[in-house]
This record gives C-alpha cells, structure tokens and sequence, in this order.
C-alpha cells in the first residue's frame, strides 16, 4: 500500500529488486500518524523460497538501538532519572575505574568511552543481566568521558538496559520495559528478545554467511581504517563488536537461541511497520509512546560534538551521536536537523524526522557493507521525502 502522491516510494522498493540485487526486504513510512508507504516482498528464507509476508518480522542489527533507546526516552519522561544525572547516582557500582563523574548524556552519545567490554563474557553470560552488569561496572573506559566519541556497537544496549532495570520500580530489563511501556501500547511488532510466542515461520533468515570473509571484497564501502581494525583482533574496533565473539558474526543471528537473548544494541525483531510507527509516534511529538515534550525537544536538538571533534574511534569516520541516536551531518544527511535515528549492519534503517512529522523504516534480509546509506534503503528514503514536498 502507498498513498497517492507516494507512488514514487513503489517505483523505487520495485526497482530495489531489479538493480540492487534485493532479497526480501520491507518498507514504511508514517506522516502524522498516519500510515502512509506500507511495502514488502521479495523472499523471507531463500533455502527453502518462503516469501516474505505482511508480517514477516526480521532481525535489524543496531537499527535495535534507536528502538531500545525509546524505552530510555520513556524512562526519562516519567522522571526515573535526568539526562545530566551521574550514571553512578543510580548504578553506584558503575563508578568503579574512573567512571564516577560519566553521565547519562556522555553514555547515550557514545562518548563514556565503553565501547569494548575486556571481561570475556561467554554465551550463557548473556542470558544474565547480573553478570553482565558486573562487567560493564569495572570497565575502564579508552578514553577521557567527553573528549572523543566512538561507536558503542554492542555495548550500549547493556548499559542503557542496567540504568532501566536500576530506576524502573518493577526492576525490568529494556527488553521487558520496552515490551510493556512502548510496544504493547502501540500495537507494534518488535521485541527485543524474540519470544516463542513468535512461529519460525513469521522470521526472516538474515543472509550473513561469510561476512568478514565477504567484507575484503567490499572494502570500497568501508572506511580503510574501520576494516583493518575489524580484521585486528586486538583493535579497539574489534574488541567493540567481538565479545562474545558470536555477536560479531551476523549469521548467528540465525540461530533461535541467539533470537530469544536480550541483545538490545543489536538483535531487535520486527517489521518496517512497527518501526516506522513508533519513530513516526515521536515525530508527532511522542504522546502515544508518552515521552514529554521537553525529552523529545532534547533529542530533536542539534547534537554536540565532544571536544576532540567528530572522528569516531570506533568506525574510523565521522560520526553524530545524542541521546542514543544518530543525528543528521553532512556526511549521513538523512533528514532535517530535528532527525534522529539508527542504522543497522547490513543496510536497515529507522528514523524520525520531527520537523516533517515523518516516521521511516526500511529492513532486509540481503546484508551489503554500507556503514550508512545504504543504496537501497537511501533511493527509499529520498523517495518519500520527495514525495512530501
């Protein structure tokens, strides 16, 4: 379904198919709450040619992170801490190792310097939000909090997850929290941590076999710098996405066991719909997902570089962070200044772009090795913004 003047919005998803070596794939767009681009096709699982359905649901990698990052909004909307707060003012472990004067606004944009967690952390570890606390609170940070920023990947959700689960008076994970709080309210379809109440037969199959093998032939997407530290075990860059090491391999993301964890920075299920709904719900100004306006105007506002400038430590590119989101530069100019969200490896993305009260979602299963922009995902998005003028 596409509205009218959206026409141009079917063109280009169809196209997708045809030029971009598309697989299977989903795209939504939300205008004032109203659902106005609702598109998918292609095939959910190639092994066995099972196409992919209106509610075909679909791991989105870090585009997780903007929807786990609603929860964190919600959380600061009804008080349980202010964005200036000390993350030990409510962790008090968390001050452990020169972390006593990090806040909640360091944190969120990447700048706490926590991107790599050096306690080696095994699969079953992931399943135990204590254990995983106990070793984001000893972390040391790379850096001096605030002077640089770089990448969180996966060790973002884990944080924000411990600062719920420490305010929430119910004492819930992100993933409960945000399951409660935002997904149920809003109808939507997307847990973070897919439960078994999800048939496999709804899930899309994430084509991510020989990834890092794969990734030296499409070095040209990457920045040099970011695939030579990927490569480098003992880089920053690595030691980011590498612990488990699991978690770097997208293709175990197939795995069910791997679906069921808590994975807030990178395992989200759901689709195009759901996300475009609840970017499009705070592009509106938040009152169904009931984040207060003065939180919302926080994440709408121009983001602040830290004090050594944009490069990212981590990406080894330029890069703007706030609240837990990305945030439009001239480098990744997704939106008007008011835009804010997450893209995930492979290609996904979603965002809202407050000053159109637009929603945007876009999903596959095909994973290409555009850190942003995506071709794919951005013929979509300036297709709909098109359509709006």
């Amino acid at each position: 379904m596409v509205k009218p003047q959206f026409e141009k919005v079917r063109e280009v998803f169809e196209e997708n198919f045809e030029i971009r070596d598309e697989v299977g794939a989903a795209c939504a767009a939300v205008v004032d709450n109203e659902l106005v681009v609702d598109l998918w096709g292609g095939v959910a699982n190639p092994k066995s040619g099972r196409p992919w359905q209106r509610d075909t649901v679909v791991n989105v990698f870090s585009t997780t992170k903007g929807m786990a990052s609603m929860a964190v909004l919600h959380a600061a909307s009804r008080g349980l801490f202010q964005i200036d707060d000390r993350v030990a003012d409510h962790w008090p472990e968390f001050a452990a190792n020169g972390k006593d004067h990090v806040t909640i606004r360091q944190l969120l944009a990447h700048q706490a310097g926590l991107c790599a967690i050096d306690r080696k952390l095994r699969a079953a570890d992931l399943a135990d939000p204590d254990r995983v606390a106990a070793a984001l609170a000893e972390q040391a940070p790379a850096w001096e909090p605030g002077t640089r920023h770089g990448y969180h990947g996966i060790s973002l959700g884990w944080y924000e997850s411990e600062l719920v689960r420490r305010t929430d008076p119910a004492g819930r994970t992100i993933g409960r929290y945000f399951n409660d709080e935002i997904a149920e309210p809003l109808g939507l379809d997307f847990w973070i941590g897919l439960p078994d109440s999800v048939s496999a037969a709804r899930i899309a199959r994430v084509l991510g076999d020989w990834y890092r093998v794969r990734m030296l032939g499409n070095t040209s997407k990457l920045p040099r710098e970011f695939v030579k530290g990927f490569l480098n075990p003992r880089s920053l860059t690595a030691r980011t996405f590498g612990n488990p090491a699991m978690l770097g391999k997208p293709a175990r993301y197939n795995d069910p066991a791997m679906r069921k964890l808590e994975l807030p920075a990178s395992n989200g299920h759901g689709t195009a719909r759901s996300i475009a709904t609840a970017y499009g719900d705070l592009a509106a100004g938040g009152a169904g997902m009931g984040v207060i306006p003065e939180i919302l105007a926080e994440v709408s506002a121009a983001a602040t570089d830290p004090t050594g400038g944009r490069l990212d430590a981590v990406l080894h590119t330029d890069t703007r962070f706030s609240l837990g989101y990305a945030k439009p530069w001239e480098g990744f100019d997704f939106g008007t200044p008011s835009a804010f969200g997450t893209p995930g490896a492979g290609g996904s993305f979603g965002f809202a772009d407050p000053e159109r009260k637009l929603g945007f979602a876009y999903v596959m299963n095909r994973m290409d090795f555009h850190l942003l922009d995506d071709p794919r995902e951005r013929a979509l998005r300036e297709a709909v913004i098109d359509s709006l003028t």
